[in-house]
């Protein structure tokens, strides 16, 4: 039998330390395409590019061995360009996002670029799972999530091949010789961003405001979330969704008289 083809991307960009592991573990499992961001796109979302041009370029001395692809637009854009350009008469067995260099837990699915561009894959059929280590530095170590990596996507290709499934993953940040306490399959945190915006002044006297902030839970006690689970030194994995529906808001607002 042929390899699946696994199509790898992320938000922080093609030249990542993040994405090079990923490409490694997927490596070992299937055939690999990496169709990346020419430069750093955290915190885009599901953000797409409609009022200009993308570029699409080969790239040849970053994964040797490997087809690859630097793009100019969002992480969303990677997908669609790699879904209906490059492999418009073949299928993407499975999408691989990240590993993304920081926290994509509870709420910060929203804005991550790392999750809408997974979350843009399942949109198109395929199974994704997105990967990120709560480790904001760019001498991060991805080395222990390896192995982690190619067992959940060996299970996602095994079991979920024709299911859109969306897995949004986070690694702890461990100390040195530590290891993670096992996989936590959680719920998304309540927990948020209180936010901060430090003004200054630029050399030309005008003002100019630098979000900053510190993120909060708020259900500390819970312990069914991806939150705790990073807290507590375990993987969480959040199977996650598209559908934004409030349903239990629904039966009071039908009945209100508008």
């Amino acid at each position: 039998m042929s390899k699946p083809l696994i199509l790898v991307v992320n938000d922080d960009g093609i030249f990542s330390s993040g994405i090079a592991a990923l490409v490694d573990a997927a490596s070992q499992i299937g055939e690999v395409v990496v169709v990346a961001p020419d430069s750093p796109q955290s915190a885009k979302g599901h953000s797409i590019t409609i009022n200009g041009p993308i570029r699409l370029n080969p790239e040849k001395k970053i994964f040797k061995g490997i087809e690859s692809y630097e793009c100019s637009g969002t992480p969303v854009d990677c997908v669609k360009l790699a879904k209906n350009v490059i492999f418009k008469n073949r299928k993407i067995d499975l999408c691989l996002s990240g590993v993304n260099h920081g926290s994509n837990s509870s709420i910060n699915i929203i804005y991550s670029g790392t999750m809408g561009a997974a979350m843009e894959a399942t949109l198109e059929g395929i199974p994704a799972i997105g990967f990120s280590l709560l480790d904001y530095s760019m001498e991060a170590n991805f080395e222990q999530c390896k192995p982690y990596i190619v067992k959940m996507s060996e299970y996602v290709l095994a079991h979920y091949a024709d299911k859109p499934l969306l897995l949004n993953v986070n690694f702890p940040k461990t100390k040195i010789n530590e290891h993670y306490k096992g996989i936590k399959i959680c719920r998304q945190g309540e927990a948020n961003w209180v936010e901060e915006f430090i003004e200054a002044t630029d050399p030309m006297g005008r003002k100019y405001y630098w979000l900053s902030g510190k993120f909060e839970n708020f259900e500390p006690e819970a312990t069914d979330t991806d939150v705790w689970a990073l807290d507590n030194n375990y993987i969480s994995v959040v199977p996650s969704m598209h559908d934004l529906t409030d349903y239990k808001s629904i039966k009071d607002l039908k009945k209100i008289s508008w």
